[in-house]
């Protein structure tokens, strides 16, 4: 399994990602620079729990009744601009598993609203550049930002644990 993580698969990798981020940036422009409103979405997979065989499960047209719709300015914002934020995430590989995360979890939620179309071909992608782990952004931002950032938080946490040594020490 390891071949699938080396440096030659990470090429690949990072065409199936930048591919994914573009997925994700081009829904999201347009709902930003369209304007987007998510309640005839909503109402739609909420109408799609009833009936004999419901799309959506009554326990999630719940959670859409009672919290999706009373905050739908809020929902408004998230989606587009967090599907615009998941695209450049995944095309520069920066933030990248956060970015995974975020859009199988938009992926998911689409999913469990009733809405097929491409989310679990998108929603599966996630899940193996997840798998993939660093060869997922070993071409992008994160090769070089989580180490610096990794150097950064254990010289604070040696700094921190230093100050609290000589703190404890006896004095003479």
């Amino acid at each position: 399994m390891n071949w699938l993580k080396g440096p030659k698969m990470a090429i690949i990798w990072t065409v199936f990602r930048v591919w994914l981020g573009v997925q994700w940036l081009e829904a999201g422009i347009h709902k930003v620079a369209d304007g987007f409103d998510a309640t005839g979405f909503i109402q739609g997979a909420i109408v799609k729990a009833g009936g004999e065989n419901p799309a959506v499960q009554g326990w999630y047209a719940a959670f859409l009744e009672e919290f999706a719709l009373p905050n739908i300015p809020l929902f408004n914002v998230l989606i587009p601009w967090g599907e615009v934020l998941v695209g450049i995430g995944l095309i520069i590989g920066a933030a990248t598993i956060p970015a995974l995360i975020a859009g199988a979890f938009m992926n998911f939620n689409f999913m469990m609203a009733g809405t097929i179309s491409t989310n679990p071909i998108l929603y599966t992608a996630a899940f193996l550049l997840i798998i993939a782990g660093t060869a997922g952004y070993y071409y992008g931002v994160d090769r070089w930002i989580l180490p610096a950032l990794k150097q950064v938080i254990n010289r604070k946490r040696h700094n921190k644990k230093e100050k609290h040594h000589h703190e404890h020490l006896p004095v003479h």
